[in-house]
């Protein structure tokens, strides 16, 4: 990707002729070059030079690529010590909301993932042309909790001001700074919408050698279709990773590349999971009709909505069409999201009797979907994206039915696997079925994605998790340790001093919100009603000034709204239905009171609920227990303290 449209040294910049700047800034342009971005460069020609004359050195930059977001900036100006993101509102008389959220979220992304950029100080500013001159507050510049608001004509000004204000540290090296690492960790809703538009995962996704690259495996999984389809084979891959590793961001990579070099194989991304599907999509439709309006073309919603779906379907869809129809499926490459959550055979058969009237239907839901792509007679290949420790829901059944049904019904298909799906225990632990894939598997390392890259400030948040789910409080102080200065955990009972650690935390348009399982009945009590449906796409996509979405701290979600997805800041609400006393217990409120939960895959799906809450966030989360006083017997301060006690044993600082 193309970094920048348009760069030069400030003096070159002023000597250089506006044509012969446009005509560079034309030639990089990706779209159709209308009349009013041609016109909205100009202007910005014409203030910048107005603006720079008199600042001898420095280096300027014309629609500088934020890979992450997948935009552009307007324009980048290094001088001295200092990086300026600048922003453009041509003919806007007023700063919004929305302008300077824009450019901060700018800042944030190059000192987060631009390895020469984290720690320089970078100055945001908004230009509103026809604006009011607005005060400076350089304590909230300091920390890039606001811009530096300026109009057309005091720009020089501003800029004069922010270099004697900062008038510290070595210049930046240029040559370094522009040769310089890119290593965006986009969330899955700015993947799919960069992936969406035409970008590259490369250009979305870290190339640093501490996280497996996702172009590596990517490719790994594009030769061994390739290699299925020239010997009109059937493949299956299994392709595991840690929580937030980007399982779901190559699988997406997988069906888009696949759509784009030959559209007659009709891949799809497929998804169990009905709050990713949705938050997805929508995300896909407002980026389409919102891309369409700005280049003045027309895209109705209805429109958009039939491109999104096409792309990304829910695994429930597909499978009750293929139940109404014995051909073969159009699509000869699809990937199943979550795929460890599919269900066994005696929950598909419960749900056929019930749901569907299906009274004789005795066949897992992997086994089910295998026949189906199983009908095409000469190729076709499965990718199965697979979170280890992530079943929530009863009936889940894991890697296990999938090489079950491969083993019982389909010995022909070829199963492509990474040892780590043998070596590490939440994946499978039956010796006899690991036995199986060892003498009938192919063995592939690039199938693990072993580095979470959601919490892109410290990678070892899932080891930390671990250890807490573990029981093991002197590992957990270890790695937490290692874990606060780069993310920061920290441990409340004030559920507003909670709400206001995350509104600190966040800048521009980073999320937060409020994230509880959904067997924490009795925190009701506070406020927290996890009964109460959210409409995900909603939480996860609307602005601060929606009272539906996540910024409002009013609604909060469970585990089942949002497993694949994630925020920048989050709060864990805990329950006692899961609790600490000597060891993790287990408990879920029946009716009016507690029950002991005895079941051990019960057991197991309630651990996994909290280990999906804790991995939810990227940048750092406060865990939240409310402190009771015994007058509610349905809440006994007991077993609330102990699980405090014992997260305070591992060293999380209080608030």
């Amino acid at each position: 990707m193309l970094r920048s449209y348009y760069q030069s040294s400030i003096q070159d910049f002023l000597s250089s002729s506006n044509d012969l700047i446009l005509g560079n800034l034309a030639q990089h342009h990706e779209f159709a070059l209308e009349d009013l971005q041609k016109n909205a460069w100009l202007a910005q020609i014409d203030i910048l030079k107005a603006n720079l004359v008199g600042i001898a050195k420095g280096r300027l930059y014309f629609e500088y690529s934020i890979p992450r977001m997948g935009k552009r900036a307007d324009n980048i100006l290094i001088i001295r010590n200092l990086i300026f993101v600048i922003e453009f509102k041509v003919g806007e008389s007023f700063y919004s909301a929305t302008a300077k959220n824009q450019v901060i979220d700018y800042c944030l992304d190059l000192k987060n993932f631009h390895s020469q950029s984290h720690d320089k100080k970078i100055i945001p500013i908004l230009i509103a042309t026809e604006a009011d001159t607005q005060e400076i507050i350089w304590e909230d510049v300091d920390d890039l909790g606001a811009p530096i608001c300026c109009h057309q004509y005091n720009l020089n000004q501003m800029i004069l001001q922010a270099l004697a204000h900062y008038d510290v540290g070595m210049d930046i090296n240029i040559q370094e700074w522009n040769q310089a690492s890119y290593r965006p960790t986009p969330t899955i809703i700015e993947a799919a919408k960069a992936l969406y538009q035409g970008h590259q995962v490369e250009d979305i996704s870290r190339s640093d050698a501490g996280a497996i690259n996702l172009k590596i495996t990517s490719a790994r999984i594009e030769h061994i279709i390739e290699t299925t389809k020239e010997k009109r084979h059937k493949a299956i891959c299994f392709l595991t990773g840690v929580p937030g590793a980007g399982k779901t961001l190559a699988g997406l990579n997988i069906a888009n590349q696949r759509l784009k070099k030959d559209e007659s194989e009709h891949s799809v991304f497929l998804s169990g999971n009905g709050p990713l599907v949705d938050v997805l999509r929508e995300a896909l439709i407002r980026q389409t009709v919102e891309t369409a309006k700005t280049e003045g073309q027309l895209e109705t919603r209805s429109s958009a909505e039939r491109k999104a779906k096409a792309f990304i379907q829910n695994i429930h869809h597909f499978r009750d069409e293929y139940l109404r129809s014995l051909e073969a499926p159009i699509e000869k490459v699809v990937v199943f999201d979550e795929a460890q959550r599919a269900w066994r055979k005696e929950q598909v058969s419960n749900f056929m009797k019930q749901k569907k009237g299906i009274q004789s239907f005795d066949k897992s839901e992997p086994q089910f979907l295998i026949e189906v792509m199983d009908r095409h007679t000469d190729w076709c290949v499965i990718i199965c994206l697979i979170g280890g420790g992530q079943e929530i829901n009863t009936g889940e059944a894991g890697v296990i039915e999938w090489l079950d049904a491969l083993q019982q019904h389909y010995p022909e298909w070829q199963i492509y696997y990474s040892e780590k799906i043998l070596e590490d225990r939440v994946y499978i632990q039956d010796q006899s079925r690991k036995h199986h894939l060892i003498q009938h598997g192919n063995k592939e390392p690039d199938l693990h994605l072993a580095v979470s890259v959601r919490s892109f400030r410290s990678e070892r948040v899932a080891e930390l998790v671990q250890a807490i789910l573990d029981g093991d409080a002197t590992k957990a102080q270890h790695i937490y340790s290692q874990v606060i200065e780069s993310y920061p955990i920290v441990l409340t009972r004030n559920l507003e001093r909670a709400k206001s650690w995350l509104k600190q935390q966040a800048k521009g348009t980073e999320r937060y919100g409020m994230v509880a399982s959904s067997g924490a009945r009795r925190l009701k009590a506070e406020g927290i009603d996890v009964k109460n449906k959210i409409t995900p796409s909603d939480w996860f996509l609307n602005s601060t000034i929606d009272v539906r979405s996540s910024y409002y701290l009013e609604d909060v979600a469970t585990e089942f709204d949002v497993q694949g997805l994630e925020l920048d800041y989050c709060c864990v609400a805990w329950d006692i239905n899961f609790y600490f006393k000597d060891g993790w217990c287990y408990q879920a409120f029946k009716g009016t009171k507690w029950q002991n939960i005895n079941q051990m895959e019960k057991q197991k799906y309630l651990l996994n609920t909290y280990r999906v809450l804790l991995t939810r966030a990227r940048q750092g989360m406060v865990i939240y227990l409310p402190n009771v006083d015994d007058n509610d017997w349905t809440r006994p301060s007991e077993l609330y303290d102990s699980t405090y006690q014992f997260l305070k044993a591992c060293h999380l600082k209080e608030i």
